[in-house]
């Protein structure tokens, strides 16, 4: 009876049964360490949304745009108490006419930058901007009246910008319309506080612009800009034609938004990249201009049309815009979570090379040794994690894999009694290292490159063992050398 309790525990079938629930039981620490990168990615999101509120987001630029403010006024029939006409009343209320650029062009360099926030880099860039264009000759009869019989009077004009977070200018625009300096003050006036464009520039054209404009003659513009972004720069295209043109010495930018870019190059040196954008493919005029029908003020009679045009705005949904944005080369926490995906496969992998060893050269490894082995490849992705919060991914992910590799060669070179076995052992698994990293180098072949891995390993296994009688070596018992003892005991 002993005898057959013995030969069950040594069967083979028991021993795979035993490894896959050790598997199991591996996937635990691997859960584990999956939960803490899951949580370091989330802390470096919240320390990029205290350095955006701290000191400055992502930045959305629309303008610059003329808004020309009016007032429109009218009488209307005042009738008693039985609807009879007894007078007239006159009613007012005042709007404002969007002139959009006819052209507008963006010659610009982005200087990228770090900003840090305990151990994580959060990258940002400084904006060196000229944007020149300009605005066709004004047409007073172009503005439709919203009452009959009405009289529209024209105040005088204004230029209006704005960016998504105006902490980031740096210092004030310098903006020259028609060989006249403007110059910009805060918000833009006649917008009701919800108005999400409220909140931007504006300068008053005067002197030589404001007698050109009054004169109906085209007006030409230029404005020099600097601006402070976290990352991505997004840029409303609301000319009748946009034209930008910007570079970087970052060399892995992403672009992104409504248009991409029409040219682009990049290289380790840099991106240099190339818009054109024409009204007739685009609504973000109309989104602005939505965005701008929500004014306020004491004169206003006309609140509920305001309302409505809020709404519609919100309606367009987001505003189109064309953007690029100074993307990380590797986010460690992502590699680290791509790594980790492969580690059930990995340590099974160790753990079938450690079985066949056992198999093959008759040797016996106790279950708890090949715990040790697969908690040594657990550990692997932590340390892995650790060391790449610190270091270059391939430095980090170099140095973890060298001392896994180190660590279960001198393991096994006394596990299975000899240096040539350790070595050999420990090549595999730098073999499977190696294939890993290749894996996540290779990310748009990652699918392809481990089903290759899978298919390989099982390849190998099976012709390696194509001529073992498995139901004979189910049946293997103890060695003689330890069942002597037993036989000669009283």
């Amino acid at each position: 009876m002993l005898q057959l309790f013995k030969a069950v525990l040594n069967s083979m079938l028991a021993k795979v049964a035993g490894l896959l629930f050790l598997l199991l039981l591996l996937c635990i620490p691997l859960g584990e360490i999956q939960s803490l990168n899951h949580a370091r990615g989330e802390s470096q999101r919240e320390a990029a949304d205290e350095l955006a509120a701290t000191y400055a987001g992502r930045q959305t630029m629309v303008g610059p745009l003329l808004l020309v403010p009016y007032v429109e006024r009218w009488m209307e029939p005042l009738r008693n108490a039985q609807g009879k006409v007894i007078g007239q009343e006159p009613r007012s209320k005042e709007m404002a006419h969007v002139v959009f650029p006819d052209k507008l062009h963006i010659e610009g360099s982005m200087a990228p930058q770090e900003r840090y926030r305990g151990i994580f880099r959060i990258p940002f860039y400084t904006l060196s901007a000229t944007l020149t264009g300009g605005f066709a000759a004004f047409d007073p009869k172009a503005v439709a009246h919203s009452e009959a019989d009405s009289k529209i009077e024209f105040k005088a004009p204004f230029i209006a910008f704005n960016v998504s977070d105006l902490r980031g200018l740096d210092g004030s625009p310098a903006m020259t319309m028609g060989g006249e300096a403007l110059r910009f003050r805060q918000r833009v006036p006649g917008l009701a506080d919800s108005a999400w464009f409220a909140d931007g520039i504006h300068a008053p054209v005067t002197g030589a612009a404001l007698t050109a404009w009054q004169a109906g003659t085209p007006v030409s513009f230029d404005m020099k800009l600097g601006l402070v972004g976290q990352d991505t720069l997004a840029i409303a295209p609301i000319a009748e034609e946009t034209t930008a043109h910007l570079r970087s010495p970052w060399a892995h930018p992403s672009f992104g938004g409504r248009f991409l870019a029409a040219e682009r190059s990049v290289t380790p040196q840099g991106f240099d990249a190339h818009w054109r954008v024409s009204s007739l493919v685009t609504s973000a005029r109309e989104q602005v201009r939505a965005g701008l029908s929500a004014r306020g003020g004491p004169a206003d009679d006309n609140a509920a049309a305001a309302v409505v045009a809020t709404a519609a705005h919100r309606n367009t949904g987001p505003l189109q815009t064309f953007d690029v944005s100074l993307a990380q080369p590797i986010n460690v926490y992502s590699m680290s979570t791509r790594a980790g995906k492969y580690g059930v496969l990995f340590i099974g992998l160790v753990l079938m090379a450690a079985f066949m060893f056992e198999l093959f050269r008759k040797l016996r490894l106790h279950p708890i040794q090949y715990g040790l082995v697969g908690l040594s490849i657990a550990l692997f992705f932590l340390l892995l994690l650790a060391l790449s919060e610190k270091f270059a991914f391939w430095m980090a992910y170099a140095g973890a894999a060298a001392a896994s590799v180190a660590l279960l060669t001198v393991y096994f070179s006394t596990v299975l009694g000899g240096w040539r076995r350790g070595l050999s052992f420990g090549a595999f698994v730098a073999l499977l290292y190696g294939a890993l990293y290749g894996l996540l180098a290779s990310e748009s072949n990652a699918l392809l490159l481990g089903a290759l891995l899978i298919f390989g390993m099982l390849a190998v296994l099976m012709l390696v063992t194509r001529k073992v009688d498995w139901y004979a070596l189910s049946r293997r018992v103890e060695p003689a050398s330890v069942a002597a003892p037993e036989a000669q005991a009283p």
